[in-house]
């Protein structure tokens, strides 16, 4: 299952990482190739729906995820579902002195005949994490 995986330290209190990150419709901001995040169900906690239109690979993806860890100032974790793909994106927070430490991951997990495009699946999420970890720390710092 490819996966990728960056951590981002910043100067901002948690509570207002957390606040920005947990509202997944900020990923039009911070994720390069998102398109539109748009909340269809929920208050942003366990259970919170969001369809996701990105530009993946030369195409448009969508996804439909749903929020199934929802721990204030820890853990915010989703999982989705696209054609021929599963994803689990979790971001974990750590609060220090005056920082934030987030890790970000996202896991991928291919099926039927997308299978066939792991290899290149696996190499454009290595680029395409280190694309994410500069816009996020960026907009992160603009809070």
């Amino acid at each position: 299952m490819p996966s990728v995986e960056r951590t981002i330290t910043v100067e901002k209190p948690v509570e207002a990482v957390w606040t920005y990150l947990t509202d997944f419709t900020t990923t039009e901001q911070w994720d390069p190739p998102t398109v539109s995040t748009e909340r269809t169900s929920g208050d942003g906690g366990v259970g919170t729906t969001y369809h996701n239109v990105s530009r993946m690979l030369g195409r448009e993806v969508e996804v439909d995820y749903e929020v199934v860890r929802f721990e204030p100032y820890e853990v915010f974790e989703l999982t989705g579902a696209a054609n021929g793909m599963s994803l689990r994106d979790t971001i974990t927070f750590q609060s220090g002195q005056d920082t934030t430490t987030v890790t970000y991951r996202s896991e991928f997990s291919p099926h039927g005949v997308t299978k066939l495009a792991t290899p290149v699946i696996a190499g454009g999420i290595e680029v395409l994490g280190s694309k994410v970890a500069h816009s996020l720390e960026k907009h992160l710092l603009a809070l």
